[in-house]
């Protein structure tokens, strides 16, 4: 059975807002396209990502405006995204930001592919739609996202945050000035792939609104939410030892009584995803642990204490098995 890709309701919800602005009937609009407006109230609702690009193009064409998409980036809030939102503005920098985009967005929506890479003196953001047809977004969510992620940076960083360049798959539409005017960077439409180029400078500096306990609750309920979206057990195992390990390493047994399965059963399907309670138990410590030592308010003991180890040697042990580094030297060095 083929995967229907979705979005999050309440990113409808703004372009409702955007359309309920201009004196648009949206609930003409959102019959049109199929969409129930009643699940704008359920924070967690989801609508088909082939009924959202339709109302997309029905708003476009009731609009007359092709730059629909930065009209409703710049109605989005640090709510829109529930616990990600919150979780990005606790970041250390821009860069775990958008790290944290990466491993979250499909919250979000899951019929793009989203990519933060170092390239040479700065970082790339990329968005790769999937699908065909009414099943990939319309070029105007994304135009909407990469105004989006462009506006965050601002928010943070400062009114002066300048990209390096962005570049559209897009046409280029008829008044590129609106795009330049919001943008502030060179453009460049019918590209590759949709990108933002950023300034590594600016992207590492330290951020006011870092806050390392809001950041890990919200990614505790972040990965709840994926756990729950997703029905492969490794991620609600994933997600369940997230939540567990500041109270000390949880068994096997924890788990599996956490997902009503029989020990042997939790086995099985681990197996079956090709892992296992071992490795998911080390692969989530070491990831868990990279974000932790990257902010200097943990002590490594305190970090140790988080990932659920008994003491700081086995936790620097096993720190040195995963980086090849101690704690201390790999933070150093950072």
């Amino acid at each position: 059975m083929s995967h229907t890709a979705t979005t999050l309701s309440s990113w409808i919800r703004v372009l409702k807002r955007v359309l309920d602005q201009r004196g648009l009937d949206s609930a003409a609009l959102f019959a049109a396209a199929s969409l129930d407006p009643a699940a704008l109230d359920d924070p967690h609702a989801r609508y088909p990502v082939e009924r959202t690009t339709r109302l997309w193009r029905l708003a476009v064409e009731a609009s007359g405006d092709e730059a629909l998409g930065l009209a409703v980036a710049s109605q989005v809030t640090h709510t829109t995204f529930h616990a990600l939102g919150f979780s990005l503005i606790a970041s250390r920098t821009l860069t775990e930001a958008f790290e944290r985009t990466v491993r979250y967005f499909r919250i979000v929506t899951d019929v793009s592919e989203i990519e933060f890479r170092p390239a040479d003196d700065h970082y790339v953001f990329s968005i790769q739609p999937a699908g065909a047809g009414d099943r990939l977004p319309a070029p105007e969510a994304i135009d909407a996202f990469i105004s989006l992620f462009v506006r965050f940076c601002r928010s943070l960083a400062g009114r002066d945050f300048t990209p390096l360049e962005v570049r559209l798959v897009r046409a280029q539409p008829e008044k590129p000035d609106a795009f330049a005017a919001v943008l502030r960077c060179p453009l460049r439409f019918a590209a590759p792939a949709n990108e933002i180029h950023l300034p590594r400078a600016a992207m590492d500096m330290p951020l006011e609104t870092a806050d390392a306990d809001l950041a890990r609750h919200n990614e505790a309920i972040l990965e709840r939410q994926l756990a729950d979206q997703d029905s492969s057990v490794k991620n609600k195992v994933r997600a369940l030892m997230t939540e567990q390990l500041p109270q000390g390493e949880p068994s096997a047994e924890l788990l599996a009584r956490r997902l009503n399965l029989s020990l042997r059963s939790l086995q099985r399907k681990l197996a079956a995803e090709g892992t296992s309670y071992e490795e998911l138990l080390s692969d989530t410590r070491c990831a868990l642990a990279l974000g932790y030592i990257r902010d200097p308010h943990y002590s490594i003991s305190e970090v140790a204490y988080l990932l659920g180890f008994s003491d700081t040697g086995s936790f620097t042990r096993a720190f040195r098995r995963w980086t090849g580094q101690t704690p201390s030297a790999w933070r150093a060095q950072r």
